[in-house]
């Protein structure tokens, strides 16, 4: 009996040595990992562009004179700012003035013709007059007084083509003064000169439609700045004019600009038939800041479609497998299904699966993790 007292005991003693092995030599040291605590606070729906949007510029003009020649006068450099009326280019334009020039003095000599020529149609009506007066006392013969008459009429004839050739000399005059004016290129609006590309004494060419000649001149209106960018067609039934507006500028990293949609296309752009966008119009808030944006720049869009405050939210980088989150329960892990609402880039609202101050892990790219794991919480830095 004793021997069988002294064996249970032997066995107990194992039992309880690879019990204090196993829980305490063998056990793995618990797994580091880095929690957020689920709070209250806003979350946003949002949409944003497909690929990147770009600051543009509702009224710029790329001009070049209306006619060829040598640029004599660049009243501004590129940089300038101007005004609707300034002079832009003035090209050499003596044979331009000597034209008109020419057509004044031609109805200068017209308009004295004339006076000539009416005045001697005014006489030969006089003449006409006493010689009827004279005809009717039966002085003279119906011949002479035919003769008169005729006279007459020839000489009012000459009377009016004067008259029609003192008109087509002023039309002359405003041609030759168009044609002079071309020789002067001015800002069509207020705006600031963005390309210049030709010097004094250079010669200067007219950049016509449809043929590859290149303006000389970007004239781009500051006040008239936006953003173009591109939405996936699947958004566009989400999206209308006044909604607000993120907009992230990459010469400005960091910084977020509050807007609004002023435009949506009322048509969907098919060029790539696997990337069908729609374009939108984005007008900052911060005018003035934005009329000191470059046309050109890259820029992203975030559509504000929805705001819920208040409410539990967590990053969406805490969630795996869609709609699960590991949550730290007393050292350890513990599987938690939600349920989620809204959404954006930053965080999800959760609608039911966690609580206020629960611990969900953000570490989820650790390898292990699993229901049950005993962890140790290595930071709870909360959420934004």
């Amino acid at each position: 009996m004793s021997r069988w007292v002294i064996r249970a005991g032997m066995v107990l003693a194992l039992v309880g040595l690879v019990a204090f092995l196993k829980f305490s030599v063998f056990t793995p040291d618990p797994l580091p990992v880095t929690v957020l605590q689920v709070e209250r606070g806003r979350v946003e729906e949002t949409v944003t562009n497909s690929r990147a949007g770009t600051v543009r510029a509702r009224q710029r003009a790329k001009l070049s004179p209306e006619i060829g020649g040598r640029v004599v006068k660049l009243p501004y450099q590129k940089g300038a700012l101007v005004h609707t009326g300034d002079v832009l280019i003035r090209l050499h334009d003596v044979s331009q003035r000597a034209a008109v020039r020419m057509a004044e003095q031609e109805l200068a000599v017209v308009e004295v013709k004339r006076e000539r020529v009416c005045l001697e149609a005014d006489r030969a009506e006089r003449e006409f007059v006493r010689h009827q007066q004279l005809k009717a006392r039966d002085l003279i013969s119906t011949d002479l007084l035919d003769k008169y008459e005729n006279l007459a009429q020839t000489t009012q004839v000459f009377c009016k083509q004067t008259q029609a050739e003192i008109a087509r000399s002023r039309t002359a005059i405003i041609e030759a003064k168009a044609e002079l004016a071309k020789t002067v290129l001015t800002a069509p609006f207020d705006g600031v000169i963005a390309e210049l590309d030709v010097e004094v004494g250079e010669w200067a060419t007219p950049s016509p439609p449809a043929l590859p000649v290149p303006p000389i001149l970007d004239l781009i209106d500051l006040s008239s700045i936006y953003i173009s960018a591109p939405m996936d067609e699947v958004d566009s039934s989400k999206i209308h004019v006044g909604q607000p507006v993120r907009v992230t500028l990459d010469p400005y990293p960091g910084q977020k600009y509050q807007g609004h949609v002023r435009h949506l296309a009322p048509y969907v752009l098919d060029i790539e038939e696997q990337n069908r966008t729609v374009e939108i119009e984005v007008e900052l808030d911060d005018r003035a800041f934005a009329s000191t944006l470059l046309p050109g720049t890259s820029t992203d869009v975030e559509i504000i479609l929805t705001v819920k405050d208040e409410v539990l939210r967590i990053p969406p980088s805490t969630l795996f497998e869609g709609q699960n989150v590991f949550v730290v329960e007393q050292n350890r892990l513990s599987i938690r299904p939600v349920e989620t609402g809204i959404r954006n880039w930053d965080f999800v609202e959760i609608l039911n699966g966690v609580s206020e101050h629960d611990l969900v892990v953000a570490s989820l790219d650790q390898e292990g993790l699993e229901e049950g794991l005993q962890v140790l919480v290595r930071s709870s830095p909360g959420t934004r």
